[in-house]
């Protein structure tokens, strides 16, 4: 009887503190909920799957079980409060649009204020309800969905992270205070979010969704790269290696057309070729250099191309009618001999993806002297391969023997100790230092 007058005297409290519920959330909330979930609405799904139901559950669960009580919320008026400002910062991020609408705060207050709550099965139902709420809130506050071409970087779960940090918030001031320090850390994230509040307004603008997905991208990145671990900004055609956390080297690339451009991915390089053989795709050798071969006997030649069948076997090319096929009928492919002139140049990284991407020297150096470099078929040509190719084998590699290296000098697979994450994104928004910089969107992808 003592517990459910209190829960009633609870239930009270709580209707009064509601009718300040807007002032409370846009006074006290609007900026914190602005920057810390900017980036979770550029990519948020509007329902709730199965799947994420289940971890939802499992998460409530154990933090129950850790929490010894069956009651976290309705215990008391003090826990109550915490739970309406919990509930009004959700609300709050919904309201704008900057939070996903399967967080359902409106079933949960329905639940608070009804009668049925003073019945013990209910009260533990609807305690729980909070929490799951408050868990996902945290959960998407601190990871977030990037739409990648290809993912195959995976991660720990850190429910049980999330879980402490609740536990543990409860007695580290308002719940303002504890949003904010959950946010991202980021040097550059934290730019760009004095900048979404200060600089823009209009929240339909390029700029505006530019920053969003910006924001996205490194929060991503904060929380799932590695010590060591590469970007590529397709948008800004530079790669940047980093070492010990550290930008360790930074240079330009060529990335792909608009035509034929770079998917983004998150993936992993897994080993090294120095002196690779470039097997031309069909599509290149049917479209644009058969047409070639035909204007010009000597284009093979000066290209050190070779032709060979489908079984990988070399046909003397002096033997083939060119004349007699077009782009759809050409039975044969092209093969690049190893060495300086090949079109990969002297070292390919290797990187996990279904679209044959990879990132590759470049017998064509003067491309990285141009400011447009939105010139290749998808793979990413890079300034500095061999650097690179020193830094990711840990000086396996025989620096020597690519800068010197010959006509069909023999090809070599250095596989690496550890795999190293790459992430090749579309940024349109970058930070030098303090200052935002907007990229022309060539690939018109942001709608």
């Amino acid at each position: 009887m003592i517990k459910n007058q209190t829960v009633l005297q609870s239930q009270n409290m709580f209707k009064n503190s509601t009718q300040s519920r807007a002032s409370l959330g846009k006074g006290i909330l609007a900026f914190i909920l602005v920057s810390c979930f900017v980036a979770n609405s550029y990519t948020q799904e509007p329902a709730l799957k199965k799947d994420s139901v289940a971890e939802s559950e499992s998460m409530v669960q154990t933090f129950y079980t850790i929490n010894h009580e069956p009651l976290y919320w309705l215990s008391s008026r003090k826990n109550i409060k915490r739970a309406n400002e919990w509930i009004t910062a959700i609300e709050t991020a919904k309201e704008t649009g900057l939070v996903s609408r399967k967080l359902m705060t409106g079933e949960i207050r329905t639940s608070m204020l009804a009668k049925k709550t003073t019945e013990k099965t209910s009260t533990l139902k609807t305690d729980k309800q909070i929490t799951g709420l408050v868990l996902s809130f945290i959960k998407e506050l601190q990871e977030v969905i990037v739409p990648f071409d290809y993912n195959e970087v995976s991660t720990p779960s850190r429910d049980s992270v999330y879980i402490h940090q609740l536990i543990s918030s409860r007695d580290k001031g308002s719940v303002a205070k504890v949003i904010s320090a959950f946010d991202c850390k980021d040097k550059d994230y934290l730019v760009l979010k004095k900048f979404l509040k200060d600089s823009i307004k209009d929240k339909t603008s390029l700029k505006y969704k530019s920053v969003l997905q910006s924001m996205n991208y490194l929060k991503y990145l904060s929380a799932n790269h590695q010590s060591e671990y590469i970007v590529v900004n397709i948008a800004e055609t530079e790669l940047r290696y980093y070492r010990n956390n550290q930008l360790t080297l930074q240079m330009k690339t060529v990335v792909g057309k608009k035509k034929n451009q770079t998917p983004t991915i998150a993936s992993y390089i897994t080993n090294v070729v120095s002196f690779p053989l470039w097997n031309v795709p069909h599509s290149i050798a049917s479209k644009e250099f058969l047409p070639k071969v035909q204007k010009d006997e000597r284009f093979l030649e000066r290209n050190n191309l070779e032709v060979v069948d489908a079984k990988g076997n070399v046909i003397d090319d002096s033997d083939i009618n060119w004349d007699k096929y077009t782009e759809n009928n050409f039975p044969y492919f092209f093969r690049g001999s190893t060495g300086p002139d090949n079109s990969l140049g002297v070292v390919k990284f290797n990187l996990g993806n279904p679209f044959s991407i990879y990132l590759h020297d470049t017998n064509s150096k003067g491309a990285f002297a141009k400011d447009y470099r939105f010139l290749s078929h998808g793979c990413i040509r890079l300034e500095k391969p061999v650097e690179l190719a020193d830094f990711l084998t840990k000086g396996k590699i025989n620096i020597w023997d690519l800068k010197t290296g010959k006509k069909d000098t023999e090809s070599k697979t250095i596989k690496l100790t550890q795999k190293v994450p790459v992430f090749i994104v579309y940024m349109l928004a970058i930070v030098d230092g303090k200052k935002v910089t907007f990229l022309k969107d060539v690939y018109s992808l942001i709608q």
